[in-house]
């Protein structure tokens, strides 16, 4: 992280449940909200939260069943739910107008509360997720999701088999990626912090979308960043164009030599274009 920045970690409860988050930057500073993807959590920004806290108040949470936050108690992790933890999580902060960044499913996520929350959403970015997600990359995630370890013997182990799925990340943040992303078991070993469930649901076949997204982001209204990596498979060029099609006042930006975890492929380009949007 650059300097000495340091965060918060904060709990809150909202329905319940308990979700964790960590808090950067000045509290009457611009607000951002960032959420991570399917096998992320909120240290997953560091680096960004780090480079935009000496003026932005940063937030990034861990949704449910990710990081510290807690599980669904009934494996729920539908977009309906995802997106109704996002509203409440912003109630209880007093939140009111923010700028809203979105990895992965977290961008499915955000686009989904920026069409149901105008009134909150200040602008969009949505990081290598569209509608539809293209086969190949549905197909490469569920594989890596259903075939790892439940049990690490090392957080190198760990590292390895993150480093199989991600051979573009940027060595310093896929170690602490993953470190940040470990449970210790009770034996000495390790396991994803990220709910079992999860991976036991894409093992079984079980995992539902429970929305259509596309008239959810036609209706979306705020200024937009669709960012794409240039080698992603789970963004095609295809699905982008289409985006870009129902919006066309959406502003689409390809990162070259990225794939789809772009922060982490490309983060000093990925860091430019995030400072552009913000100052949109």
């Amino acid at each position: 992280m650059p300097g000495n920045v340091t965060f918060a970690d904060r709990s809150l409860t909202v329905h319940g449940q308990r979700f964790h988050l960590t808090d950067w930057g000045p509290a009457n500073g611009p607000t951002v909200l960032l959420l991570h993807g399917v096998t992320g959590h909120a240290r997953t920004w560091d680096h960004e939260a780090a480079a935009l806290a000496g003026r932005f108040h940063v937030i990034a949470l861990d949704q449910r069943g990710h990081g510290d936050s807690d599980p669904a108690p009934d494996g729920d992790y539908t977009l309906t739910t995802l997106a109704g933890d996002i509203a409440a999580v912003v109630d209880a902060l007093g939140l009111t107008r923010f700028s809203l960044v979105g990895l992965s499913l977290g961008g499915r996520v955000a686009i989904v509360h920026a069409a149901l929350h105008p009134e909150w959403v200040e602008r969009l970015m949505v990081v290598d997720i569209g509608p539809d997600i293209a086969a190949a990359g549905r197909t490469r995630v569920g594989s890596m999701m259903a075939r790892s370890p439940e049990r690490f013997a090392s957080v190198e182990d760990a590292i390895a088999q993150a480093r199989a799925s991600n051979p573009r990340y940027v060595d310093a943040l896929l170690r602490e990626r993953v470190t940040h992303g470990l449970r210790r078991l009770p034996d000495g070993g390790y396991t994803w912090k990220y709910d079992r469930a999860i991976r036991d649901a894409v093992r079984n076949g079980r995992w539902r979308e429970d929305l259509d997204v596309w008239p959810l982001w036609a209706s979306v209204r705020c200024p937009t960043f669709i960012v794409r990596g240039a080698e992603s498979d789970v963004l095609s060029p295809e699905i982008a164009k289409q985006m870009v099609d129902a919006r066309p006042q959406a502003r689409l930006v390809e990162i070259a030599g990225a794939g789809h975890t772009v922060p982490g492929d490309q983060p000093a380009q990925f860091l430019e274009v995030l400072r552009t949007f913000l100052a949109a």
